[in-house]
């Protein structure tokens, strides 16, 4: 038994990591509705990025973007670590399907990442990473 445990605690990390890239890279966007209008809201992102759906993460960056609009920097710190943990959290299932489309979109977020947490950020210069941001998940989609 004393030998099992150092092989466990491994073990169960590769699992549980493996099991989590399978869960998170099975993640299949749903078909569009058959009575959604062409260019609906959602199901042209979903079907037209190779990296699946990017929802989730560009309402964050939508409402980040809305904060830095009101000048409302902390706030928006604050909101854009959302948007880093569950980007981060993602990269297992998302990065494989194609990763240079995912690190243009990393990028992007690093940009924004720093303009925000600067030691004195400024509105402008986080506007236009946040501007950039929003046109990475547009250029995604298919929607430059």
């Amino acid at each position: 038994m004393r030998y099992l445990q150092p092989l466990a605690r491994p073990l169960l990390i590769v699992v549980s990591i493996g099991l989590l890239g399978i869960a998170a890279g099975c993640s299949k966007p749903a078909d569009k509705p058959a009575n959604a209008p062409a260019g609906a809201v959602g199901t042209q992102s979903q079907a037209g990025s190779k990296l699946g759906d990017l929802s989730e993460f560009r309402n964050i960056a939508t409402e980040v973007a809305a904060l830095v609009d009101k000048n409302e920097l902390p706030g928006a710190k604050a909101r854009i670590k959302d948007l880093e943990t569950s980007w981060d959290s993602a990269e297992a299932g998302i990065k494989p399907r194609a990763a240079s489309d995912w690190h243009v979109v990393d990028k992007a977020i690093d940009r924004a990442l720093d303009a925000l947490r600067a030691s004195s950020p400024n509105q402008a210069d986080c506007k236009a990473a946040m501007d950039n941001l929003l046109k990475a998940f547009a250029s995604m989609a298919g929607n430059p």
